[in-house]
């Protein structure tokens, strides 16, 4: 069966209300757990306040969810020294399939998937390093430096050759993109490039009354996106800006957290609830 993307949508502001970097930090760490624990494929990053340029929020929170993604050997390879990572160190661990801990060679096994980035090339082929003590070698294809690349493990021996393979190949959850959308979330939503469409809101149905509906509809989509609001502009605020109707741009308007017990949920606390409520009641999260 093939594997469900879901992708879910933040919005710029979800670090507008933390000043200092080691908190932002860890706000989007939280986020990029939230992300790896339920399996998430794609995280968009969406503008939502239209008087205000977000673009520094945006870019801080792709480069550090996209650096949190990236197997810690691959780091200092692929990611410059800057400010906005000083605090990349309190970034708990992903622990994903694609993170792993052997960093031996020889405990290599032929048909492994494994994430590199290209060092150099030779006369045979391009050497690429995927976390063990010699890079691999993939014959035969030319590719630019400092790029990553998934690999298969063909031969393991005095040298390691490896094939170049595509994420989808490994069956696994094999981490998320982080994306930014310029276009404000009514537009993206508008333009129907997914399956499904969930919105979550403290003012959509409460999730138990449309969990039989939303897991058929669940199981018969192969895209499916999740958008959260902010704690200050919910996402019935957020697109009627745009002269937008949220009913009107998704299929399912969800709260997934009935009955709170506080005035509002934060984003990343939003993500963590609505994310195990779906990943309990539908299947192929």
């Amino acid at each position: 069966m093939q594997r469900k993307k879901v992708s879910i949508a933040i919005p710029a502001s979800v670090v507008a209300d933390t000043p200092h970097l080691r908190e932002k930090t860890s706000k989007i760490g939280l986020i990029g757990r939230a992300a790896a624990i339920f399996g998430v494929d794609q995280i968009v990053i969406y503008p939502d306040n239209p008087k205000t340029d977000q673009g520094k929020e945006m870019n801080l929170i792709r480069l550090l969810l996209s650096y949190m993604e990236t197997p810690q050997y691959l780091r200092k390879r692929l990611f410059k020294l800057q400010p906005e990572l000083q605090f990349a160190g309190i970034l708990s661990p992903l622990r994903t399939p694609h993170h792993p801990l052997n960093a031996k060679a020889q405990n290599l096994e032929v048909g492994e998937y494994r994430e590199g980035a290209t060092v150099s090339k030779t006369d045979q082929g391009t050497l690429v390093d995927i976390g063990v003590e010699r890079p691999a070698l993939v014959c035969d294809v030319e590719m630019s430096m400092n790029k990553r690349i998934t690999v298969r493990i063909a031969k393991v021996g005095k040298e390691v050759e490896a094939e170049v393979a595509g994420r989808e190949e490994t069956q696994e959850y094999w981490g998320y993109s982080a994306t930014i959308e310029r276009r404000p979330l009514g537009k993206i939503l508008e333009d129907k490039t997914f399956d499904l469409a969930i919105a979550t809101s403290r003012y959509g149905i409460p999730f138990a009354q449309v969990a039989k509906e939303m897991k058929g509809e669940w199981e018969k989509s192969s895209n499916i996106f999740v958008a959260f609001g902010s704690p200050a502009r919910g996402l019935h605020e957020i697109v009627k800006t745009e002269g937008l109707s949220l009913p009107e741009v998704v299929d399912f308007v969800v709260n997934t957290i009935p009955f709170q017990g506080t005035e509002t949920v934060r984003t990343e606390e939003a993500l963590i609830a609505s994310l195990a409520v779906l990943r309990a009641c539908v299947s192929n999260v």
